[in-house]
């Protein structure tokens, strides 16, 4: 995965900011602070209610990247159709690990989180803290699929409902 260089963002520019997932860059502007002067992007999580200011040099240092391509999209559904693999670690051990690949801001890595995560209906209950990992991984790749593909996140939920319903077939 590439890192992305400050001047490839641009303002109303969707972007993914790994801690948090895909934002819309609202406007470039330059503050100052403690006797700076930065430049920063403004970004909104509008599902979230919240704006982040980083600033442009700094964006490739936190992870900040451009949405996925199509191709990284398609991979990302061909992992979700694969079979679970749970290591055999202690779940706070796997719990630590799911909860980096998430943060990581890496689609695969997420991807992979989802699929090792999701339960089928025939499959033993999920504990809280394993539905919360799932669910941001879920959201995270959703959020993702809705923005590449220009679609809505309830068809991009829906779409990767499909495939890991598949998956279960």
């Amino acid at each position: 995965m590439s890192q992305a260089k400050a001047s490839e963002f641009r303002a109303n520019d969707y972007v993914v900011y790994p801690a948090h997932g895909v934002g819309q860059i609202v406007s470039i502007e330059e503050q100052e602070i403690a006797g700076l002067k930065l430049e920063l992007f403004v970004i909104s999580f509008e599902k979230d209610k919240m704006t982040l200011r980083v600033p442009t040099n700094k964006a490739a240092d936190v992870g900040m990247r451009s949405l996925s391509t199509p191709d990284v999209i398609s991979k990302a559904m061909d992992i979700l159709k694969g079979k679970a693999k749970v290591k055999k670690a202690m779940w706070s051990r796997r719990a630590q690990e799911y909860e980096q690949k998430i943060n990581s801001g890496d689609l695969i890595a997420i991807a992979e989180v989802v699929r090792d995560l999701h339960r089928a209906d025939d499959q033993r209950e999920q504990s809280y803290s394993e539905r919360q990992l799932y669910e941001a991984a879920l959201e995270r790749l959703t959020r993702e699929v809705a923005a590449v593909s220009g679609a809505d996140e309830g068809d991009a939920h829906r779409k990767v409902g499909d495939v890991l319903l598949s998956r279960a077939a």
